[in-house]
């Protein structure tokens, strides 16, 4: 328990140098004991390699977070590394709290009051109440949020505080239209039912009656295409056919017990057979190329070929989701490592991106990749991304419960063997960008040893965006291959 090393802001802000004792910590006696235990834990136990701890610091009413993670260094001694964060609370953040779980007023102060760290006895002579209403508002709260104790609810608390801070801190002015600015064609959606009875819907792009090409269009629900691109594929006399898969839009919501990746799959062959395609390729959005790898795996004679935009594989080393860019990394890395706060985090993203708006919710997310925002910036390509995402989310919709589930989906787990079962049975296009924040450079590397087979083609200028930089590009490598 003797500190090998501090910067200079450990110094400051807790006390610490190199060879101080853990005792010398500047938090609250009864934490400083919660720490010992902890890097105890982690230098002996083999069954977690993390955890995340929130300490009184001794001036009264602050608190920090303490990260820990279990490393090693060269000689191959155990260390335990600990970084802090100062914690603020974001304004607006009781609404968020309250809108995401569905809690009351007193409930989400109660809320706060624990990640302050005070007690139960200190939060009811706070709010005037005894120790039993408070001990009773404790227990709807865990009920409401699905935790089982406190620490789990202020860790939940903590994460959904941490998203708030990276999407609220993206400050973007506001965009001006003009009348005439809209130049996308109304497109009507198309109803099935499955066979379980759920609503199916999709839609046509381009020529109603051309050569049909699969369009999986990422879990934001990415469903159209700029303008000139649809105006494109219909002068190539191209039926674009796009899922809007369950819990999007109006297409309805599977049953929490239904398996989702599998419904995915088959709604999507239900609606080629009502388009009546015999054999057709896919274009893939992001993540959305484990589908595409499902679909042609799993009916090898239907498609004839997969192009993947910013394509992605399994991620299956810790440093792959370390590499991302800070809101991937959030939300990947939850569903990862903390999967039973996955779906919460998730819903407080889709609250913030309805509070800040579409624009300043994307600045957020790609604000490291200067090429996506440049991309986004486009008229025709923010058009077709605030139409399209609205079967994501819109001001009667949010399909934050369905994003949710397709993240903690097998696309979690190492999937490798589906992608390999593709090598010699139809041809395998990603095409990539080195400003990609889920895929940086690399894990694109990663990607391109673990897959050598795979045809890549990288751009320097484009990220994850990049089927809506380079439609053009992605519309002359899929002309040869449209029958």
């Amino acid at each position: 328990m003797i500190v090998k090393a501090a910067n200079p802001a450990a110094t400051f802000h807790l006390s610490l140098s190199q060879n101080s004792s853990l005792s010398d910590l500047a938090v609250n006696e009864e934490d400083i004991e919660a720490v010992g235990r902890i890097v105890r834990s982690l230098l002996t136990s083999t069954e977690q390699d993390t955890a995340v701890l929130r300490a009184r610091a001794v001036k009264k009413g602050h608190f920090i977070v303490l990260r820990f993670q279990r490393c090693q260094s060269l000689s191959g001694e155990p260390l335990v590394l600990a970084a802090s964060s100062e914690v603020g609370l974001p304004e607006g953040f009781n609404d968020i709290l309250r809108r995401a779980f569905g809690l009351t007023n007193a409930e989400a102060d109660v809320i706060q009051s624990l990640v302050e760290c005070c007690s139960v006895k200190d939060i009811a002579v706070q709010r005037g109440r005894s120790v039993d209403t408070v001990r009773a508002q404790i227990k709807s709260i865990l009920s409401k949020t699905e935790t089982h104790s406190q620490v789990e609810l202020v860790r939940l608390t903590l994460s959904v505080m941490n998203m708030t801070n990276l999407t609220l801190n993206t400050v973007v002015e506001p965009r001006l239209i003009s009348e005439g600015y809209a130049t996308l064609e109304a497109r009507d959606f198309q109803s099935i039912t499955t066979p379980d009875g759920r609503r199916l819907d999709y839609l046509v792009l381009g020529d109603p009656m051309g050569v049909p090409i699969l369009f999986l269009p990422l879990d934001y629900g990415l469903i159209r295409w700029p303008a000139s691109a649809e105006a494109e594929a219909a002068r190539r006399g191209w039926r674009v056919i796009v899922p809007v898969r369950a819990g999007y839009g109006r297409s309805d919501f599977l049953e929490k017990n239904g398996d989702l990746d599998a419904a995915i799959v088959a709604d999507t062959m239900q609606i080629l057979q009502t388009e009546n395609v015999k054999c057709c390729p896919i274009v893939s959005m992001g993540s959305d190329s484990y589908y595409g790898v499902q679909l042609a795996r799993m009916y090898p004679d239907r498609f004839s070929v997969l192009i993947a935009c910013a394509g992605v594989l399994p991620m299956t080393r810790r440093e792959q989701f370390e590499r991302m860019e800070k809101w991937h990394r959030f939300i990947l890395a939850g569903a990862k490592y903390t999967p039973h706060l996955l779906p919460f985090m998730v819903k407080a993203g889709f609250l913030l991106a309805r509070k800040i708006g579409k624009r300043g919710f994307v600045h957020a997310v790609y604000g490291s990749s200067p090429a996506d925002v440049e991309t986004f910036e486009n008229p025709e390509v923010f058009e077709a991304m605030v139409t399209g995402s609205e079967v994501a989310l819109s001001e009667t919709h949010s399909a934050h419960a369905s994003f949710s589930r397709m993240l903690l989906g097998r696309q979690n787990s190492d999937w490798s063997e589906d992608v390999d079962a593709l090598k010699g049975q139809l041809p395998v296009i990603f095409i990539n960008g080195t400003h990609d924040p889920q895929v940086p450079n690399a894990t694109l590397e990663d990607f391109r040893r673990d897959f050598d087979w795979i045809d890549y083609r990288i751009y320097d200028d484009a990220g994850q965006l990049i089927f809506f930089r380079h439609w053009p590009d992605v519309l002359e490598i899929l002309a040869p291959l449209v029958k």
